[in-house]
């Protein structure tokens, strides 16, 4: 790994778009050479809204993340999240032509492109394809089945499919700000890679990232990913909340939420008052911290019961034994873990993102930049299967695990060409 490789993770969030630059350096941590923020003004529920307003929010923090680190950002690997997101499951059957040749990795090519062929709903399309398990002639359970004998390849895929409307717009958007999609990946799966240790995806943990417009649900056993789902409620509802429970503008309700909210209403005393500066000489208004956490609560509640019936819902309920770890923006409201263990019955924490990142990142260690510690991660990632991808060309050996690389008909394939053509006609 040369020192000199560095990975931009873009951001597209609901209230907030941040750009982080990062390079790996020789103990394998990430170091952060710069951060660029901005307001998001044009995305609403995690999908793009006004395409100008998106625009200028990323090429603000664009500007602010090359201004910081000195590298001139050109490439990025960008999050897709919102309620568009579905995730299905699905069987895929080969039927081999010799019982004597081994399973390559061509077959488990070939079995792959068949799923990305599936017919989805209208408009929507497959984002990410991700093998759970192999069958060969009936023997179950089978992790990786290169070099294993058979007639019959079945294996099993968790299939993640979005509108490819939303998708296309934020392609668009990043293009429109002068920059270059090196890859589109799921925002769950992002933060996971950030704040989930191995032996936690080997246990059974559900990740749980409470953004800004919508809170996206990840379900890991056995090290493989089991099911997604995103919620379309997140911290914005809980500030309208606020502002409609206690008569007061958007911007204050924020800064109420932030500063004095709580998940718990039991844990604040009755008399605690704060106090507001009342609109162009009004009165002041004092409003009740305990009615504050009251409102709050009631909408966490709300949210956490979405994700509790998605874990019931995935199956893998009474296989988690890592419990839940919760993230994003929303983590930072006091007494959440708290709540979340009253109504799941699971073990709870906080998922920071500072494991993987090395010494001097500080800024970057709260929850909400999960997602994008997470997309550099992942950026790494790609870089490192290209790296032996090239090598295994090189000495022409076979390359284990899923060469999701030559994915023909992928969803992004699709994206790329559709702008290709766009950009030869202008």
């Amino acid at each position: 790994m040369e020192p000199s490789e560095i990975v931009v993770g873009l951001d597209i969030g609901t209230t907030k778009i941040v750009a982080i630059v990062g390079r790996r350096n020789e103990f394998g941590k990430i170091e952060i050479l710069g951060m660029g923020k901005s307001e998001s003004f044009g995305v609403a529920r995690g999908v793009v809204q006004n395409i100008d307003k998106t625009v200028e929010s990323i090429r603000t923090a664009v500007a602010e993340a090359e201004n910081k680190s000195g590298v001139d950002i050109k490439v990025v690997n960008v999050g897709i999240a919102g309620q568009h997101i579905k995730s299905v499951q699905h069987r895929g059957i080969k039927t081999r032509a010799s019982v004597d040749e081994e399973i390559a990795q061509k077959d488990i090519d070939a079995l792959i492109d068949d799923m990305f062929r599936l017919v989805m709903q209208p408009g929507e399309e497959i984002i990410h394809v991700l093998p759970q398990e192999y069958i060969i002639d009936s023997e179950q359970g089978i992790k990786n089945p290169i070099g294993m004998s058979g007639i019959r390849l079945e294996a099993n895929f968790h299939i993640i499919t979005g509108q490819i409307a939303a998708a296309r717009n934020i392609y668009k958007c990043v293009h429109k700000a002068g920059l270059e999609v090196a890859e589109l990946m799921l925002e769950p799966l992002a933060s996971a890679e950030a704040v989930l240790s191995d032996e936690e995806k080997e246990a059974g943990v559900v990740l749980v990232d409470i953004g800004g417009g919508t809170t996206d649900v990840a379900i890991f056993q056995d090290g493989i990913i089991r099911h997604t789902a995103v919620i379309p409620f997140g911290g914005n509802v809980i500030t309208e909340d606020i502002k409609e429970g206690c008569t007061i503008i958007k911007s204050q309700a924020e800064l109420l939420k932030i500063k004095f909210g709580s998940a718990l209403a039991s844990e604040n005393q009755e008399n605690e008052i704060v106090s507001i500066p009342g609109l162009r000489g009004r009165p002041h208004k004092e409003i009740s911290v305990k009615n504050l956490s009251a409102i709050i609560q009631a909408r966490m509640e709300e949210i956490i019961e979405h994700v509790y019936y998605e874990i019931k819902n995935s199956g893998y309920e009474k296989k988690l034994i890592a419990g839940i770890v919760i993230t994003g923006g929303g983590a930072q409201l006091k007494h959440v873990p708290q709540l979340v263990e009253y109504i799941t019955g699971m073990d709870t924490r906080i998922g920071y993102p500072n494991e993987h990142l090395a010494k001097g990142s500080e800024e970057i260690t709260s929850p909400m930049f999960a997602t994008s510690v997470g997309l550099i991660m992942k950026g790494f990632e790609t870089l490192d299967k290209q790296n032996k991808k090239n090598i295994a060309t090189a000495s022409t050996s076979t390359i284990k695990g899923h060469s999701e690389e030559k994915k023909t008909s992928g969803f992004f394939d699709k994206l790329k060409s559709f702008f290709d053509e766009d950009t030869a006609q202008q």
